[in-house]
């Protein structure tokens, strides 16, 4: 089995002719499409349109696939970066055409369509008829596209370099961030606090040029809201989540209720671990129980396959598939970007995975997790570019789903001490989600309110970050123990176009549970519901994706429900630690 992932079904190199003829093919499109803001309004234009545009999005996924992937993989290749920095500009040229088929698409009458292909696309249509008011003059919108790859692009790729050749020095042995921030899982107290400290120590060297990044690129972000007419970046985040402001207020509210209970979590841990003043950072994945087994990336392949086939064959089927074909990139290497990810190729009907595994059972969860991601992409396989492309909250609902299947199964057969242990990750994955991502949400709610008055320095940001976490973990942390620096590494806020990228965690983590739910009153038959719920995901709102399966998510009786879940494997985390001597 490889174990680094396989890109040769996109190309074979940077010299590969057919990777070169598609950048011109894509040129080509792009000076095909000025035609149509000249065209007549008629349907037969309208379809012309939207299959050229189809073709174009699945070309520009493949070359940008390559390139980001291969970027992911090796932070320093240098033809990749310049390709990068290439293609991006090449698209940014179009922006002006761009803004001109937006609202010549603006003026079209939508309401009696008889067109079927059309009909499919109704949903972003309509989407971009509305959006249409925050849309600028089309030089505007060609000047915005072009700065932007001098701007909040080439700061994005600074900071990752800054990261990704980041050395932090243990005992006088230098490693990687990735290799450092896995120490946190390991069963000796010493190895996660000594890689904690070295780790907040090693930031100090790169923090001015991070920070640096961070402010030009919020600043990037409230420019632009400001200028294309949005009350705020959070406003414009919704319109692009497809999300309503009720539905995040009532999550917001139900998160912010639940503080409380995960602050008990902490405490009960802390204890267990013989810490008096709350729990300090460095222990937050830390095990409670010592577990005998061991999961080198074959065996979670297997134990991810077996589960994932309880749900469905289809979803077995296809982890299997994903391990035996190489579209995984496993262990972590220097000059390899820290975390995990998927990248769904719509134009290939595959995928790609990053991991940074480290033998643990919390990396056979992100495995399960990520292989979710694809499998939502898999469902998508049937649709059009245009409809397979789903907004940022619902992102995360296929990926935990998948989490929770192998969780609950994983306990099924379990000893109790092995129920702890697994418990105790479940419990860890929805803290992370629901008590960090608030600290998230917070930070960045209220860094974006101070960057409105001018950059911020490196000591205010890490002082923002510090009051955020105490905010959200209350008495469950040592507050001499915290993290400063949790701004550096998080990709999430780094991206221009992307903010508030926190909130959909928590999102998915609720309506998974939910999901679950139904899983568990409908059995077997919930796998066909499930596939479908996932493949309408690109065509509708958030609440009307919800709505395909009964789900409400404006009730705050919703969202508490899910809550009510993990509540209850607190109070059995807590039963198994009295049990467990």
């Amino acid at each position: 089995m490889d174990r680094k992932w396989s890109l040769k079904e996109l190309y074979q190199s940077f010299n590969d002719q057919s990777f070169l003829d598609d950048i011109k093919a894509v040129k080509t499109i792009l000076e095909d499409m000025k035609k149509y803001p000249l065209m007549d309004k008629t349907e037969e234009n309208l379809k012309d349109y939207l299959i050229k545009e189809n073709e174009l999005n699945d070309l520009v996924e493949k070359l940008s696939a390559y390139i980001e992937l291969t970027i992911s993989a090796n932070t320093t290749c240098q033809e990749a970066l310049k390709y990068s920095a290439s293609l991006e500009t090449l698209l940014a040229t179009f922006a002006d055409t761009q803004a001109k088929i937006q609202k010549w698409l603006g003026a079209f009458d939508l309401t009696n369509v008889k067109d079927a292909y059309i009909q499919e696309h109704l949903f972003i249509l309509k989407e971009i008829q509305q959006n249409n008011q925050y849309l600028l003059d089309e030089q505007s919108e060609s000047v915005l596209a072009q700065m932007k790859t001098n701007g909040s692009s080439a700061w994005l790729k600074y900071k990752d370099q800054l990261i990704s050749s980041l050395k932090v020095t243990i005992d006088g042995t230098a490693y990687p961030l990735t290799e450092v921030l896995n120490m946190a899982y390991s069963k000796d107290q010493e190895t996660r606090k000594k890689a904690y400290l070295a780790e907040v120590n090693a930031y100090y060297d790169v923090e001015q040029g991070i920070a640096s990044a961070l402010n030009a690129i919020k600043g990037e972000a409230l420019t632009v809201t400001q200028l294309r007419g949005y009350s705020s970046v959070l406003q414009r985040t919704l319109i692009d989540s497809r999300m309503s402001q009720k539905t995040l207020d009532v999550l917001l509210l139900t998160m912010q209720k639940a503080l409380g209970m995960f602050e008990k979590y902490f405490q009960l841990k802390a204890k267990r671990l013989g810490y008096d003043n709350g729990l300090p950072w460095y222990e937050l994945y830390a095990p409670v129980v010592e577990s005998q087994t061991s999961y080198p990336y074959e065996v979670g392949c297997e134990f991810v396959v077996k589960q994932f086939s309880t749900f469905s064959q289809h979803l077995g089927d296809y982890a299997k598939k994903a391990m035996e074909n190489s579209w995984i990139d496993v262990d972590p290497r220097a000059g390899k970007v820290g975390g995990a990810f998927c990248h769904n190729l719509h134009c290939l009907k595959e995928s790609r995975f990053l991991l940074n595994y480290g033998n643990e059972f919390g990396d056979v969860i992100t495995m399960a997790h990520e292989l979710g991601h694809g499998f939502h992409g898999e469902c998508l396989n049937s649709q059009t570019a245009l409809n397979a492309d789903y907004p940022m909250p619902i992102a995360e609902t296929a990926s935990t789903f998948c989490e929770t299947i192998v969780k609950k199964a994983a306990l099924k057969n379990a000893s109790p001490t092995e129920k702890l242990m697994i418990l105790e990750n479940e419990l860890c994955d929805c803290a992370q989600v629901i008590v960090d991502i608030y600290s998230r949400f917070l930070f960045e709610s209220r860094f974006f309110k101070k960057r409105e008055e001018g950059p911020l320095s490196v000591e205010e940001i890490k002082q923002l970050m510090l009051e955020a976490q105490k905010e959200a973990y209350g008495k469950g942390l040592d507050p001499q123990y915290l993290h400063p620096y949790m701004w550096t590494w998080k990709p999430h806020y780094y991206e221009a176009d992307y903010a508030f990228y926190n909130f959909p965690y928590a999102f998915g983590l609720l309506l998974a549970k939910g999901l679950y739910g139904l899983y568990q009153k409908e059995g077997a038959a919930f796998s066909k519901t499930y596939e479908n719920f996932l493949s309408l995901t690109g065509k509708m709102s958030i609440e009307e994706v919800g709505q395909s399966v009964g789900i409400d998510l404006t009730s705050a009786d919703f969202w508490q429900n899910s809550i009510d879940m993990i509540q209850e494997d607190i109070d059995l985390f807590e039963q198994l630690l009295n049990e467990v001597g």
